[in-house]
């Protein structure tokens, strides 16, 4: 018991389910752009992608936390760094010590690339897109005067966070060399759209505790907010549903039949939205986001 309640706050706080997602993630655009299961090399890339996307997320996680603790105040008292169960100096430790694994899983990857037969340059466009989201990463949380400080700038800070997750599946592309894959790249426009949206009703949900923050929503108002996240998500179903179309052809027409328990749970976002329950909004959003997702790793996965 003693175990689990020091283990427990540090799993909140690095909101280890959704940092579990981003192996998911990798292995999915991995999957995408080899029509199937990576081998040799590759899946050993794979891995080490998969887990410094893990450990990368649990830094950003627990730094958006560390900096937003006077808000958690308001918002989520019950966190682990306004609730005491971590204190701030344990958090900038565990900060940075994720942040270095995350970069040591990626030395390693290089090194495994550089001693096979992909060969360095394969491997290096996984390298820029880690810098990518380090960069946004700083230039999100950090409040340095080189930063663009976009989490304090409405829309700026919502696409920063889904651009974020969207390259996720782009890294896994880039573990198989192929970061350009346009199955992976037509997956990542439709995970952004999600995540755009739902960082959208995330920001109405929270605006009795973000006062001083220059969100979208405190701007314009719960309405205009909402009426934003429902159009984005119309946006998503259109980027869902266009990759089976006999114009773009990138995947098998029939196929689109994996994608409708997503499209049926987004359907019942625009009633919850309508009726301001943006938390159960943002949950269903996900829930959608998450259906689709497997939806296009069942669909890799079948043989052509």
């Amino acid at each position: 018991m003693s175990v689990y309640r020091t283990l427990a706050p540090w799993a909140e706080l690095f909101r280890y389910g959704n940092s579990v997602t981003g192996i998911f993630g990798v292995a999915l655009g991995s999957i995408l752009a080899s029509q199937g299961l990576p081998s040799g090399d590759f899946a050993i890339i794979t891995a080490l992608h998969c887990l410094s996307v893990m450990t990368f997320m649990f830094s950003w996680n627990a730094l958006n936390d560390y900096m937003d603790i006077e808000i958690d105040r308001i918002n989520r008292p019950d966190r682990p760094l306004p609730s005491g169960e971590i204190s701030e100096v344990a958090a900038s430790r565990g900060i940075l010590s994720t942040a270095v694994l995350s970069a040591s899983f990626l030395i390693v990857a290089a090194y495994v690339s550089h001693s096979g037969e992909i060969g360095l340059d394969g491997w290096l466009p996984s390298l820029a897109i880690w810098v990518m989201a380090l960069l946004l990463l700083f230039n999100y949380e950090s409040p340095s005067k080189l930063s663009f400080r976009m989490k304090d700038r409405g829309l700026p800070g919502n696409l920063a966070i889904s651009m974020s997750v969207g390259l996720v599946i782009i890294f896994g592309a880039a573990s198989v060399s192929d970061p350009l894959d346009q199955r992976a790249w037509s997956v990542f426009l439709v995970g952004f759209l999600y995540n755009f949206s739902r960082e959208i009703v995330k920001d109405i949900e929270d605006m009795g505790g973000d006062k001083g923050r220059d969100t979208f929503a405190m701007r314009v108002g719960e309405e205009r907010a909402s009426s934003l996240a429902a159009l984005v998500l119309i946006a998503a179903l259109a980027a869902m549903l266009a990759p089976f179309s006999p114009i773009l052809q990138i995947f098998t027409d029939w196929h689109v039949a994996f994608v409708i328990p997503s499209v049926v749970t987004l359907m019942m976002v625009k009633p919850k939205l309508l009726a301001s329950e943006h938390h159960n909004a943002q949950k269903l959003i996900k829930t959608s986001m998450q259906l689709c997702l497997i939806a296009f790793l069942v669909i890799s996965l079948i043989p052509s």
